[in-house]
């Protein structure tokens, strides 16, 4: 297989991709083309039908697998397929496991990593709430460690939502050892359930975009009700407690035009804005830089960094 991190300008390629989205579009002079978003494991590609009536172009759907030939192009320093055939392919014509991007690390290692971080808790109604979801609950072990952490932008790949959280929590555990004043168990809670809401707003890959919850909600609320919900049914857990935790996940993305409903009042709640943030920012970079592909000159204009970004040199 032609994977899309492999393709080269001036190739023509006969693959079988999984067709992101599909938009029917009008050019300058009115004439109607189709702008397609391709996926495999590797990445994304942007593709054009610019004859969409012609014989070659078969009935096929968002999120269906279709066999694509055309002709590879660069517009705007990006590549771009310009389809000349295409049509739908059945089941057992293609390994889904091609068509979906994955964490690059292994999930069941970084799963039992996080678990380490639960099981050693010393605080009781903590380390029994991050029990009853992450070790207690195969359901649920199974749909976080498939999910994604974004739809775009940073950890967007199977395994991501996994490997943000903890990047996250790895971060704080440092935070604790440097700065004595933030409680280890409470900053480790928020951070393994900071992010927890994306299992309902993003729906499961290949679609992996906003529910309806998602966009209503976002999941800074949902991971909070679903965090508070779960403190209902263990006993006696302490009120102030409670609250402190689900303060950490209202505000842990600093800023009121970020998102979050709270500002962070906790020495615990500023900690995990950081750690967040650094992660997703760092994350954000590697991708942004891999999809240079190896160029070690500048990039160009990034929005998410508001700056013009290149890969730092080795000598």
């Amino acid at each position: 297989m032609k994977y899309i991190e492999n393709l080269r300008e001036g190739e023509r390629v006969g693959e079988i991709y999984l067709c992101k989205s599909r938009q029917a579009a009008l050019t300058k002079a009115g004439k109607p083309y189709e702008n397609l978003l391709l996926q495999d494991k590797t990445g994304t590609l942007d593709a054009k039908i610019w004859d969409p009536n012609s014989q070659g172009i078969e009935e096929f759907d968002s999120l269906d697998y279709i066999d694509v030939m055309g002709d590879v192009t660069s517009f705007q320093g990006a590549l771009q397929l310009n389809v000349k055939r295409v049509r739908k392919v059945r089941e057992g014509e293609y390994n889904p496991a091609d068509y979906l991007p994955v964490s690059e690390k292994d999930i069941d290692e970084m799963y039992e990593e996080l678990a380490r971080f639960i099981q050693n808790m010393k605080n009781p109604y903590l380390q029994k709430l991050c029990a009853s979801f992450f070790l207690e609950d195969e359901e649920f072990a199974s749909r976080f460690k498939f999910h994604s952490a974004a739809k775009s932008v940073h950890h967007g790949f199977v395994g991501g939502l996994l490997e943000h959280t903890l990047g996250v929590a790895k971060l704080c555990d440092c935070y604790t050892k440097m700065y004595p004043i933030l409680h280890h168990d409470l900053l480790l809670a928020a951070a393994i359930f900071h992010d927890i809401g994306k299992l309902q707003e993003l729906s499961v890959f290949p679609e992996n975009d906003y529910t309806d919850e998602g966009q209503l909600l976002g999941h800074i609320v949902i991971g909070a009700e679903m965090v508070g919900a779960r403190i209902q049914t263990i006993p006696d857990f302490p009120v102030k407690l409670a609250n402190e935790l689900k303060h950490c996940i209202l505000a842990h993305h600093g800023e009121l035009e970020f998102g979050s409903p709270k500002k962070p009042a906790l020495a615990e709640a500023v900690a995990l804005s950081f750690a967040d943030n650094t992660d997703a920012k760092m994350q954000t970079m590697k991708e942004a830089l891999s999809a240079g592909n190896g160029n070690t000159g500048w990039l160009g204009y990034n929005r998410l960094f508001e700056s013009n970004i290149r890969r730092t040199s080795e000598e």
